[in-house]
């Protein structure tokens, strides 16, 4: 069936509001910045002790959804599924867009932007850092040439084959995201292989749950027809990665829980760690998985649009506490400068590290989002990314 994509009209009150909106928060986020670059980062909730802050939590998140984003696409040209073809547009364009807004938060979040291009021409290729400098330039190229292959008529022969290398990179890519933490053997909630093929499922989780907002707030917004079964086949998806993404994470807790020197760190996050158990099994197991699985397989109320829409937020919301839990839970766990030895001395020796995050790093967190719905709002107004109905010729 021939698929008709056009362009938004973006003329009406809400859509010049709501790219009002996301202006505000994306300035303030900039402002959030400068105030941080120019006070310096004791205005924030970070220490000597927890480098990595609110804005990380955000930023970790976009990068790890615009992996998962880009999922639709490769069901559609790399597995053959034709349902999803109508969609694959929309999803390369939110992987970029979700891309762009993480990257953006974690450059200004580090200090002293000036000197990215530093960090761009010399690289130091034992630090996993250096190299997902070539993953994330790389999957803007290789997005952008996917994109193309799809919406340029004469190159739709190529889509198959350039949508293999995204998919492809998108799995180094998360793998990347997920050894930077893996391969910290300093940090004891790190230092784990499961960490790398967890963060993969976790993206498909996060995508997903990301793209169904986007879709379902795009076509209510502009009146388009969003048809029904469409719909409840990415619900039925997003029960799947979500189901996986909890085992990944009960596999990676059981294997440190096994694991005696892990012990320690395990209980503060699992018991004793105050707001980290906390966000941990109300955040991410109970709102983020177990809710919106429920939600979802519910055989009469998973098939409405407001449980979809719920439990796509809750994922989203879910997610955000995981990564609350794995970034600043595991910086507030005490070094153990040297393992199976005793050392003193007067500097926070093993003493739990506290953090509460200050309002410019939630500005700059939240500017990611606003940027990447910025880049959608934008996008899908002046070139054909949504397709004109989504109603017909729906699979059964």
């Amino acid at each position: 069936m021939k698929i008709a994509f056009r362009e938004i009209e973006g003329a009406s009150g809400g859509y010049w509001l709501l790219l009002a909106a996301l202006g505000v928060l994306a300035v303030a986020g900039l402002a959030g910045a400068w105030y941080m670059e120019h006070h310096g980062h004791v205005v924030t909730g970070m220490t000597n002790q927890i480098v990595w802050g609110m804005p990380h939590v955000f930023a970790v998140f976009l990068i790890v959804a615009a992996s998962g984003a880009l999922n639709i696409a490769s069901i559609a040209s790399v597995f053959g599924k034709a349902p999803y073809k109508r969609l694959a547009p929309l999803a390369g364009l939110l992987a970029l867009a979700l891309l762009a807004g993480g990257l953006m938060v974690l450059v200004l979040d580090l200090g002293r932007a000036d000197r990215l291009v530093v960090a761009m021409t010399h690289f130091n290729f034992k630090s996993i850092f250096a190299w997902n400098i070539f993953l994330y330039t790389g999957f803007f190229v290789i997005v952008a040439a996917y994109l193309w292959t799809m919406m340029e008529r004469r190159m739709n022969r190529y889509a198959t084959g350039v949508g293999f290398a995204a998919f492809v990179w998108r799995l180094v890519l998360t793998t990347g995201t997920g050894s930077i933490f893996g391969f910290l053997v300093a940090r004891a909630a790190y230092d784990s292989a499961v960490l790398a093929p967890m963060f993969i499922a976790l993206s498909f989780s996060y995508g997903l749950a990301a793209f169904l907002l986007v879709l379902v707030a795009a076509y209510a917004c502009t009146g388009r027809p969003l048809g029904s079964a469409l719909l409840v086949r990415l619900k039925n998806l997003l029960v799947v990665f979500v189901a996986a993404a909890l085992y990944f994470v009960a596999v990676y807790h059981l294997t440190n829980l096994y694991l005696a020197k892990q012990t320690g760190v395990e209980r503060f996050v699992l018991l004793d760690g105050g707001i980290y158990p906390a966000l941990f099994w109300g955040g991410q197991v109970v709102a983020g998985s177990l809710v919106p699985v429920a939600l979802l397989a519910h055989p009469r109320l998973g098939a409405t649009r407001g449980a979809i829409v719920a439990a796509a937020a809750l994922v989203v919301l879910g997610g955000i506490a995981q990564m609350y839990v794995t970034i600043i839970g595991a910086q507030a766990w005490p070094l153990e400068l040297f393992p199976g030895m005793g050392e003193a001395s007067s500097f926070f020796d093993g003493r739990i590290n506290g953090y509460a995050p200050s309002l410019p790093e939630v500005a700059l967190g939240v500017a990611g989002m606003a940027v990447a719905g910025i880049m959608v709002a934008l996008s899908v107004k002046f070139l054909r990314f949504l397709p004109e109905r989504l109603d017909v010729g729906e699979p059964a």
